[in-house]
Formats: structure tokens, C-alpha cells, sequence
């Protein structure tokens, strides 16, 4: 007998790819609800916010050196900077900087970052090639669906074998937005899809680290090069999702295809994404808003505290137990530098999570008296803080869903509030609010690429000019 683990034939799945293939491409927008459109409105708007926000990252400044010297004509904009690249170079740098400050959306069902890979190369293609507003929110909407339903399909097995997700789901999303943006047909998109699948990529191994925004950064390129290289014509496996050596039975032990095609176009994954409230990982928002809370209710005394103790799910220690984070980015992933910057400083924010302020004395003294127990009942998004000050009384939080939740999730206006917040930093406030502006009025914009212009300070007439 064989030792081999067994993968399924082709005779033994259904069509996947081909049925997804169909929907993307017949789907108009009037199919999509009023509602769905909306998210996917609120969606757009808030990945603005972060590409801005995170425009001025070192991060970006290095990517920008390494490929700028590669870059073909200048069609497509950075948002929040003066530099225009070709248009995959500049989906590379817009996926880099939208997910950068970790402070982008989240579909709570898979930790998929939808946005960065989808909307990052929709718009370097919509400044190349003209793009309605209208058209652009339809393939958004589309493009998010199928990654988080592929998703869905190897989540979580896929994410615990050490695959970044949103890197890897990402680039189909990005190839079906794109591929739909540019008319594919059935048969191109479903090459599209196998060009996709073969660059699909992005390790945990890099959380903490440069190349974690790296990852939807490739991803947006990666999947608008699918598109493209499909438009010539340019071939591939027509099954790559389910073939026995495809996407889902190469990177998962686990493969259901249900989660992909049933109720396609009745059930929206995009009505379940969420916003962050705080500039990291989401698995660490239960503690920042309880320990805001904490302070909020205590006062004076947080100078008093002897320690904390956390109690939470054992996914949160694993994603996220760095316990002497050294940079800002080592920061996102350290529960314990999180509670600490919450308490002392009121702070889930981009400022949280700096190289100065992850090894600020009075931070890291905190840090230290902080610990934490991985409890298996405990719910992913649900904490309790214990808390025991210097005189011995204690204090004890319990936070069951936390703010930017499914259950608590952010307002038009706390998206707004986020936006200008952090976009101010790059642009400037005056600025921050006309780009505001423009990215909700997006439906009704006869060009997307305003959207960018605005973003990099220059008007229509300007960009028209050269």
C-alpha cells in the first residue's frame, strides 16, 4: 500500500475554477445590493486612509529605492508621495504602504487583509487605463469575494502551515478584480486565475518585519501581471484552485470547495470585513481597548501598577507573544508591548507602534510586569485583564468583542475620524479632507485616478500636464 496521502482527481471535485470563472465574469454591478456596495465603499475608503497613512513609512522609502531605478513609464501614483511608476511597480508599493502600519481591513473569518492586494492594483491599472468609479467599486466588491471565499476554502489549515494568507489569496483577488476591470473572457480569465495561482506566496515567517506588507504589495502586482499576461492570450491551467496539484491541495490539508461556490452572489464576504481601530494585529485589539478602558477608569493610578496578567486565547500568544520587541514593526506583534502603550499612553495608533516608542523606558519597565496565560476557552476576540497595583487591591476587565469588531464595529464617522488621523500626518489635514471627500464619493467619479491625484497633491490639469 502506498504511503502517499491521498489527492483528490479531477474527477472527484467539482469545476471549481470554471464556475468561478463564469460568475466573475457575467456578475454587473446592478446584481450587487445597495448594502454590499456600501461596505465595499467603506472598504475603499479606508484603504485610502492607510496607503496615505503609511506612505512615509521607512519601509516604503526602501522599497521605492530598490525598484524605482526598474520601473517603466511613469503611468501611476504612490499615494500620498510626488512619485509616479509603471503601474505593477506602483500596486507593489501601494500594497506595501496600505499594509505597512497593520492598519488595514480585516475579513474576521480568515485574517485575509482584503483591500491591499485588490484595490492596490486596481488603481495603478485605473490610472493607465481611464476607469469609472462605478466600474471600479463592481470589480472591488468582486475581487474581495473570491479571495476570502478561496479563503475560506483552506482557512485555517492553509494559515497554521505557516502561509500568510492575505499574500496568498490576495493574488486572486487581484487578478479577478483586474481581469474583470479589463473585460477578460471566460476562457483568459480562467488563465488569469492559473498565472495567479502559480505566484501565490508569503510566509508568517516574516511577521514582524518588512516583508509582511511585502506580501500584498506582490500580491497586487502578481495579480495584475495575471491579468495582463492573460489579455495577450498568454495560457495556463484552466483548474488551478482544484487540481490535484493546484492552489488548494498543494498549500492545504484541508479543501472546501463549498465555501467558493455556494450561494455565490447571494452571500458577501465583504459584509464581513472590519476596520481597525488600532495599527496592528487584530488578535491584540480585546487588550489595547480593555486596557484604554483600564485607564480611562483609573486614572492617576496607572502609575501605580504592579502587574497585569492577561488571559487569553492561545492564538493571540502565538501570533503575537513577542515579549521584548525591539522596532516598531516587532511592536504589532507583542500583546505585551500593546497592553503596555495602552495603558501608559491611551495609544493603539500608528504612534504606538514606533521604534521610539517600543523601547521607551517607562514602556518597557511596564512591559516587563506584564504576562499572559493562553486559555483554549477562551474566545479569539475576548480578553481578561487582571490588574494589581503597588497597595495590593486589583482590578479586572473583561472585554468579550472588542471596538472594530463584527460586533462593535467602527462608524462612518469613527472611519473618518482614522482617515484624517493618520492620513493628516503624510498630507496634511486640509489635504487629508479633500481626499476624504473624494474617496466617498467614489461611485460618481468619472475617473478613479482623480482618487490618486488628489492623494499626491495634484490636480487634474497638473497630472494632465505630465
Amino acid at each position: 500500500m502506498s504511503s502517499h496521502t491521498h489527492i483528490a482527481t479531477n474527477a472527484e471535485v467539482p469545476d471549481v475554477t470554471r464556475q468561478l470563472v463564469d460568475w466573475i465574469v457575467d456578475i454587473k454591478g446592478s446584481h450587487i445590493s445597495a448594502e454590499v456596495r456600501r461596505e465595499g465603499l467603506r472598504t475603499f475608503v479606508n484603504w485610502v486612509g492607510c496607503a496615505v497613512g503609511g506612505a512615509r513609512h521607512e519601509t516604503v522609502d526602501r522599497a521605492l529605492a530598490a525598484v524605482s531605478p526598474f520601473s517603466g513609464k511613469a503611468s501611476s501614483t504612490v499615494l500620498g508621495r510626488p512619485e509616479q511608476l509603471d503601474a505593477l511597480h506602483a500596486a507593489l508599493l501601494n500594497g506595501i504602504t496600505s499594509h505597512v502600519l497593520d492598519f488595514d481591513d480585516t475579513h474576521l473569518k480568515t485574517i485575509i487583509h482584503p483591500a491591499g492586494p485588490v484595490a492596490s492594483a486596481l488603481l495603478a491599472l485605473a490610472e493607465l487605463r481611464p476607469m469609472s468609479g462605478e466600474d471600479f467599486l463592481t470589480a472591488l466588491i468582486v475581487g474581495i469575494e473570491v479571495e476570502c471565499r478561496i479563503g475560506n476554502a483552506v482557512y485555517p489549515n492553509h494559515y497554521d502551515r505557516g502561509w500568510h494568507i492575505t499574500g496568498t489569496a490576495g493574488v486572486f483577488g487581484a487578478a479577478a478584480a483586474t481581469g474583470k476591470a479589463i473585460g477578460l473572457s471566460k476562457q483568459q480569465m480562467r488563465w488569469a486565475f492559473g498565472l495567479a495561482a502559480t505566484q501565490s506566496s508569503g510566509l508568517r515567517e516574516m511577521f514582524g518585519t518588512m516583508t509582511k506588507s511585502f506580501h500584498p504589495g506582490r500580491a497586487a502586482q502578481n495579480g495584475l501581471t495575471s491579468a495582463l499576461l492573460a489579455e495577450a492570450n498568454f495560457d495556463s491551467s484552466e483548474r488551478a484552485i482544484e487540481a490535484p496539484r493546484g492552489f488548494a491541495n498543494v498549500t492545504s490539508t484541508k479543501q472546501d470547495y463549498s465555501e467558493i461556490l455556494d450561494d455565490l452572489g447571494t452571500r458577501w464576504e465583504s459584509a464581513l470585513n472590519s476596520y481597525k481601530p488600532y495599527a496592528c494585529g487584530i488578535v491584540i485589539h480585546p487588550t489595547i481597548d480593555g486596557c484604554q478602558q483600564i485607564r480611562a477608569d483609573i486614572g492617576d493610578r496607572v502609575n501605580a501598577i504592579k502587574s497585569v496578567h492577561l488571559t487569553t486565547h492561545p492564538l493571540v500568544l502565538e501570533l503575537t507573544g513577542k515579549k521584548t520587541p525591539r522596532t516598531g514593526l516587532e511592536g504589532k506583534f507583542s500583546v505585551y508591548h500593546s497592553a503596555a502603550a495602552a495603558l501608559l499612553k491611551g495609544d493603539g495608533a500608528p504612534t504606538a507602534f514606533t521604534d521610539e516608542m517600543v523601547n521607551q523606558p517607562e514602556i518597557t519597565a511596564l512591559r516587563d510586569r506584564i504576562s499572559a496565560t493562553a486559555d483554549p476557552e477562551c474566545h479569539e476576540a475576548s480578553v481578561t485583564i487582571d490588574v494589581t497595583f503597588e497597595d495590593g487591591s486589583t482590578l479586572r476587565k473583561h472585554i468579550e468583542r472588542a471596538l472594530g469588531s463584527k460586533d462593535v464595529p467602527l462608524t462612518d464617522d469613527q472611519v473618518d475620524d482614522k482617515f484624517v488621523t493618520q492620513s493628516a500626518l503624510v498630507i496634511g489635514e486640509d489635504a487629508a479632507r479633500e481626499l476624504l471627500a473624494i474617496s466617498w464619493n467614489l461611485e460618481n467619479l468619472s475617473s478613479v485616478a482623480d482618487v490618486a491625484r488628489v492623494s499626491a497633491g495634484r490636480t487634474t490639469d497638473q497630472a494632465k500636464a505630465g
